[in-house]
Parts: structure tokens; C-alpha cells; sequence
């Protein structure tokens, strides 16, 4: 009876957890179809008018569920506001919310997490943070400005951070948008070879 008890649980445990993981793979390209639908929007595409003409799609790396990680968030009060430095000469006032600890291959991590002061003040995103960061796929297959990934202000410590859901930068696109330069505290030392890669006319010569 014992035996078969633990099959049972052993089962469902495996169920639960092949659950979980189609869940995270299903709102990675859900997130990823919607980008596409919204570069395919001309109300709300940053691509130029000759690039609009030829899209079909943005490039992704497949679903990677190495980059769908648990992590845990740390909140940092009483930050002082800095100018964060951009693509031009407009320099948006941030401050630092928190951060978020995280371990891929057995070596522990942190990105910080950064609150933009201006759009706080609109109900929309009240409770929208920003993690600009970069990794050593830039400049090769993804963006060499680095890469974005939307946060909201979470009800617990555990978060899950998905890799796959990192984009561009509109400047990725078209010069005559001003971008947030990821602070090098978010440097990743390691390939995140997840989200969106580098847009197609990067690679022209």
C-alpha cells in the first residue's frame, strides 16, 4: 500500500511540475506573439517606414526554460533619484526599487531593479520597475546596447524572471528614439541565449 501511495504522489509531483513548465513556456510566446503583433501595429511599431514595409516578424532564440528562473526580491528603500544616461542627451530620473537575487549554473547573481520617477505618477504604471541589463550575446546575436525586461512590483519575495520575455530597445530599430543605458551593476558574465535577438539590419555591412 506504501508503494502505491508513493507512486501516486510521485506522479503527481511529475505532473504538477510538467504543468508549471508548459504554463511558463505558453506565457513566454504568448509575450513574444504579442511583441510581433505590436511591431506589425504602424500606431505602435518603432520600426522606420521602409523597415515596416518588410516586417514579418522579429527574430527570437527558441523557448529556452534554463532562462525561466525562480528568484528571490529584495526591495531597497530610500534610494536617492539619479539621472540614468540614454542613447541622447535626455537623461529620465530613476531610482533604484530593489533586486532581485537569482543562481544559474550554482553561482548566485543580482540585477537591480529600477523605478522610472516620471511614469510612477500615471495610474497605468504605477506599479511597472524596469531591468535594463546586458550579457555576452551582445554584439553577437542579440543587441549591443543590451536588453530590457519588464518587472511589476511583486505581492511576495519569490519572482520568476523569463529571459525569454528580454527585448530591444526601440534605438535597436530607429535612431531617433533616446534609450536608457543599462547600468553596468547589470552586467551579466554569461550568454543569456533567450528573447529577442538582434534586429536583421544589425547585421548589414
Amino acid at each position: 500500500m506504501k508503494k502505491v501511495l508513493f507512486f501516486i504522489l510521485f506522479f503527481l509531483v511529475v505532473a504538477a511540475v510538467q504543468a508549471q513548465s508548459a504554463s511558463s513556456t505558453n506565457s513566454s510566446l504568448d509575450y513574444q506573439k504579442h511583441l510581433n503583433e505590436e511591431f506589425a501595429d504602424k500606431e505602435k511599431s518603432p520600426l522606420t517606414e521602409n523597415d515596416f514595409k518588410k516586417f514579418k516578424g522579429l527574430d527570437f532564440f527558441d523557448i529556452n526554460e534554463e532562462f525561466i528562473i525562480k528568484a528571490t526580491f529584495v526591495k531597497t528603500p530610500y534610494q536617492m533619484p539619479f539621472a540614468m544616461p540614454t542613447t541622447t542627451d535626455r537623461k529620465p530620473i530613476y531610482v533604484k526599487y530593489g533586486e532581485v537575487h537569482f543562481t544559474y549554473q550554482e553561482e548566485e547573481f543580482v540585477l537591480n531593479v529600477y523605478q522610472n520617477q516620471r511614469l510612477v505618477t500615471e495610474p497605468k504604471y504605477k506599479d511597472y520597475l524596469f531591468i535594463p541589463f546586458t550579457d555576452y550575446t551582445n554584439g553577437e546575436s542579440t543587441y549591443g546596447g543590451g536588453r530590457y525586461l519588464d518587472f511589476s512590483i511583486p505581492n511576495s519575495t519569490t519572482v520568476i524572471l523569463d529571459f525569454n520575455k528580454a527585448y530591444n530597445p526601440y534605438c535597436a530599430y530607429n535612431g531617433t528614439y533616446s534609450c536608457p543605458i543599462p547600468p553596468r551593476e547589470n552586467d551579466l558574465p554569461f550568454k543569456v541565449e533567450a528573447g529577442v535577438k538582434k534586429y536583421h539590419e544589425e547585421t548589414k555591412s
